[in-house]
């Protein structure tokens, strides 16, 4: 469950990859397992990412390009992979909502893997990875046993592409599509949480019960439940 507090906490700029390639049963994901013992996030099934530093900012301090040279970075350091800017497909913005006990601003990149390159955990901050089919991590986050944890972020990124046969039509896709903003208005409910999203009728009252346009996710007793209806 997602830790808050009523402390107003800075927002640190991050970047994540959602690596993808073809696989034998078709699209597949790279996830990675934070270590258990890892304060934040432990024993979460995450893509590959972190905070933005210092050194990956541009002599111009762009942002964008900054999260772009994170995004190579990080997917070096937890996986072993080297990708380029090229391949990067900028797909969504999340900032974390007011009151989480940690708050990022992060950009995720859809990122096509083809040649063959072979996954390294470093062992430390990340324990495991798999190789896995959007629908199926997602039915397993779902399941009695709750054998994959994610995070609202992890998870709506592997809707997005849940129905993607390949690589190619996952690509043309997002690019078609533009990046989607995720500024989410975080809702108290009964054994969780409802995160808002823009474009949902309650995002501006937060009043859950009106009746409209749907673009939320249900966080409860650790299950997630997306909805988005536009």
């Amino acid at each position: 469950m997602l830790e808050t507090t009523d402390a107003i906490e800075p927002v640190y700029p991050a970047a994540t990859v959602v690596l993808v390639r073809d696989g034998g049963a078709g699209l597949e994901a790279l996830l990675v397992q934070r270590n258990k013992a890892v304060q934040h996030m432990g024993g979460m099934w995450v893509f590959p990412g972190g905070k933005v530093d210092e050194g990956d900012y541009p002599d111009d301090r762009d942002e964008y390009n900054a999260a772009v040279n994170a995004a190579i970075r990080e997917t070096k350091e937890e996986a072993g992979l080297d990708v380029t800017p090229d391949q990067l497909v900028y797909l969504s913005h999340w900032t974390t909502p007011e009151g989480a006990k940690r708050r990022f601003a992060t950009w995720f990149f859809l990122t096509i893997l083809d040649d063959g390159q072979e996954v390294q955990v470093d062992g430390g901050e990340i324990s495991s990875h798999r190789w896995v089919n959007p629908k199926t991590a997602l039915a397993e986050s779902a399941s009695a046993d709750y054998s994959l944890r994610l995070m609202p972020p992890t998870f709506v990124s592997l809707w997005d592409i849940s129905d993607c046969q390949n690589c190619g039509e996952a690509r043309e896709r997002i690019g078609l599509r533009g990046a989607i903003l995720y500024a989410p208005r975080m809702v108290v409910i009964e054994d969780g949480i409802c995160f808002v999203y823009e474009g949902d009728v309650a995002y501006e009252e937060a009043d859950l019960e009106i009746e409209g346009v749907r673009h939320r996710l249900y966080m409860v007793n650790d299950q997630v439940d997306y909805i988005r209806q536009f």
